[in-house]
């Protein structure tokens, strides 16, 4: 019963493997680079998961059309699409600044790796 469900819930399953790889990146390497990459992979798991608990099979659009009745039970909830969207945003910006940030720190150690940094004489 328990292995169906990973089946029939893919998309949840394909985001806990991808959050457990980004935070694995996250622990594991050394490299800040490769450190911002395991970030933006667990950012991106909980968007596929907010996208997918926010979706609702033969559920349209919320866009109500002038002459039809704008029923709730008809619409997709939005909330999860306007904060996904809004996360992408947000995780882009402070992408950029890590990014520039760990220029910095090659620019001034010479290394992205945190074990020189940290051990630098």
């Amino acid at each position: 019963m328990r292995i169906e469900m990973l089946f029939t819930n893919y998309y949840e399953s394909a985001s806990v493997i991808l959050f457990s790889i980004g935070f694995a990146m996250l622990l594991l390497q050394r490299n800040l680079i490769k450190k911002v990459m395991g970030l933006n992979i667990m950012d991106t798991s909980v968007y596929l998961f907010l996208a997918a608990k926010g979706y609702i099979a033969g559920r349209g659009v919320p866009i109500a059309v002038p002459g039809e009745p704008a029923l709730a039970d008809r619409f997709v909830n939005p909330l999860p699409g306007g904060l996904v969207l809004t996360g992408i945003v947000v995780s882009v910006s402070v992408s950029a600044i890590l990014l520039a940030l760990i220029q910095k720190f090659y620019n001034y150690y010479g290394t992205v790796n945190l074990d020189d940094m940290l051990f630098k004489d």
